[in-house]
């Protein structure tokens, strides 16, 4: 029975050699024995191809060794390539398949015998894929390349994959073919989608969020051609519901998510024809309409009515009929010049105004009032450290006695030296620190200021005693002790409390509590006079005034618009007033200076322009009065020198 060599050829280690015949010595016959009438087996080696015959290759036990840890081998790599969870697929340099395991095949729902020979792009998305893959890799000078492809299953539905595709070579670095791994990662599109739509979308209303709002908003905004030429246009409706926390308070909250609901429903089956419009919840009840290729500032405006018409119908929840309106801000404008953020702050800024405005309508951006509402900002932002850095300074308008003319006292009229905007008057940021709370301090420094010069003018004219009258903000009252603040400003400046006026206006007066009464009169208690301010054009409920430690009474300056002469012939430009009207008005001025004087208050009129104005009010019995007819606004020395030329001549 033939044996078997051990060894090795010495080109070609680890190849076996089948075994031959023994000679008469006990040694091997290194030629192969061979049926007579058959042709000599040629064996080739499996590394260079060559013929293993006639002495070309000699072999020893290694290399039956070799043979059998190759065969071992390719059994473990069968194994391995039919049992992998991993799809696999061997591809030909035609990209036709030669061979797939059992879970490639699982993947499109086929068997493993049907798919050799298929052409990869019959199950595979071509879509960014090379056209032809092998050339695309040998001439590419790439090893591998991956990719996320959709897998065409028998059935119809797409599996979505994981491609990674490797170039298999030879020992020579030859490319033979090419090997896919195929991954099923369908769980995970469909996970990473459900996570994609939860971050981009509203969960209570499912309407698109903020976040998917401006990733649209931005893609609309984006152009490759910078050029003022790009007519392409944005816009956006931004809208917030009217009175809507009035619903959360009293029916619930859970009441409210319903309303929501029904409101986003609304919105988004309200705009048929126009499905590119998107509708998207901002947050809390505002929502907005984006409308990415606008035809003009009138679409906008229209689809803006539409709005409002779609929510002005009442809304049936949980048993409740709740109506409710809608503000809303629109802002279109051409892509170019723009961006995102800045859309977003004007519509946003649109939508307040038109709350400002009496709700339940829309309002158009307007250039001219941004700017307005931007200087109002800076200056709001500006406010405390201009107080730091003394921008503020104090003018004083003279209260003239009606009966002898002469001046008994000054209102204090805080100014704005702003370096950029002038001198501001206290109409352009009194608001503004009422709103933000810079009044407290503001107010603080003008009291304690107006004292001190008041203190002045009882130096140098003793016998005049000359008051000061400083307007209260209803905030100092609220935020402030504002009893100790006036104390402090007392007795720091040195002015007697009789010298001192406080002006409140009525709506101040009229607030919950009772915290503006307690603080007017632990001041009137002091000595200090209050007046109530603008009189007749708040709440005007006369009966406080018998409760209230009130000493004058200041006249708005509406009602003195009447009180003028004729105009003289030929004097279009003075028109003269309305009769009856001027009438009216003197008839009310002295119903409440009699009514005053019953009560033991006196009172001022404002804005006086002329004498007659003057001697006409002087006739009603009001007791003094402040406008330009008397003196201007000016400095402390302006006061000081009517104080002068009205003193007496010395004998």
């Amino acid at each position: 029975m033939p044996g078997q060599n051990e060894g090795a050829d010495a080109h070609h280690p680890g190849v076996a050699l089948e075994d031959g015949p023994t000679n008469r010595d006990g040694a091997r016959d290194s030629t192969p024995e061979v049926a007579p009438d058959a042709a000599p087996e040629v064996l080739l080696c499996p590394t260079c191809s060559a013929p293993l015959t006639n002495g070309a290759h000699r072999a020893d036990d290694g290399t039956d060794r070799m043979l059998t840890a190759l065969r071992a081998s390719e059994s473990r790599f069968r194994a391995a390539f039919c049992d992998a969870v991993i799809g696999m697929a061997l591809i030909d340099p035609d990209d036709r398949i030669i061979e797939v395991n059992p879970a490639f095949a699982a993947l499109l729902g086929r068997g493993v015998g049907e798919l050799v020979r298929t052409h990869l792009h019959e199950i595979l998305d071509p879509e960014g894929m090379p056209h032809r893959l092998f050339p695309a890799l040998v001439h590419g000078g790439r090893e591998r390349f991956r990719v996320e492809k959709q897998l065409r299953h028998r059935e119809g539905r797409t599996v979505w994959s994981k491609v990674t595709v490797s170039l298999i070579r030879d020992s020579a670095g030859h490319p033979l073919y090419t090997l896919a791994l195929v991954e099923d990662i369908t769980e995970q599109r469909r996970l990473g989608d459900r996570l994609e739509y939860q971050a981009l979308h509203d969960p209570l209303t499912r309407l698109p969020n903020r976040t998917y709002f401006f990733e649209r908003l931005d893609a609309a905004c984006l152009t490759g051609d910078p050029r003022p030429a790009d007519g392409r246009r944005v816009g956006v409706c931004y809208l917030d519901l009217d009175g809507f926390a009035a619903i959360n308070e009293t029916l619930g909250h859970h009441i409210g998510d319903q309303l929501l609901i029904a409101v986003a429903t609304r919105l988004r089956g309200g705009f048929p024809g126009h499905s590119a419009h998107l509708v998207a919840r901002m947050g809390g009840d505002e929502f907005a309409v984006l409308v990415t290729d606008s035809a003009g500032s009138e679409q906008l405006t229209d689809l803006a009515a539409r709005i409002l018409e779609a929510l002005e119908l009442p809304f049936d929840i949980a048993g409740h009929r709740l109506v409710i309106t809608a503000s809303v801000g629109v802002v279109e404008r051409p892509v170019h010049g723009t961006t995102p953020t800045d859309l977003v702050k004007d519509a946003d800024a649109t939508l307040y105004w038109s709350k400002a405005d009496g709700r339940a309508r829309w309002t158009l951006y307007d250039s001219d009032r941004g700017a307005h509402q931007l200087t109002r900002q800076l200056l709001a932002t500006a406010l405390r450290p201009a107080l730091e850095r003394g921008e503020f300074t104090i003018e004083y308008q003279p209260l003239v006695g009606l009966a002898d003319g002469a001046v008994h006292g000054a209102e204090a009229l805080v100014r704005w030296r702003h370096p950029r905007y002038g001198t501001l008057s206290p109409d352009r940021f009194i608001p503004l620190a009422e709103e933000s709370g810079a009044i407290v301090p503001l107010g603080k420094w003008v009291l304690e200021e107006s004292c001190r010069q008041a203190r002045q003018w009882l130096t140098e004219f003793p016998d005049t005693e000359t008051f000061v009258s400083v307007n209260l903000a209803a905030r100092q009252i609220w935020d402030s002790d504002v009893v100790a603040d006036v104390a402090r400003a007392l007795e720091r400046t040195g002015l007697p409390a009789r010298l001192l006026q406080l002006e409140i206006t009525e709506s101040a007066l009229l607030g919950p509590g009772g915290r503006p009464l307690q603080a007017l009169q632990a001041l009137a208690d002091m000595g200090v006079r209050i007046a109530i301010d603008d009189f007749g054009t708040g709440y005007s409920n006369l009966a406080y005034l018998s409760r209230l430690p009130v000493h004058v009474l200041k006249l708005d300056g509406t009602f003195i618009e009447g009180f003028r002469d004729p105009a003289p012939a030929g004097r279009a430009d003075h028109p003269a007033p309305d009769s009856r009207r001027s009438d009216a008005d003197e008839q009310i001025v002295g119903a409440m200076v009699q009514l005053a004087h019953t009560l033991g208050l006196t009172v001022t009129a404002e804005g006086i322009e002329n004498a007659a104005q003057a001697e006409r009010l002087r006739l009603t019995g009001c007791d003094t009065a402040q406008g330009w007819y008397f003196a201007r606004p000016g400095d402390a020395e302006r006061v000081a020198a009517i104080l002068r030329r009205s003193r007496p001549a010395p004998r």
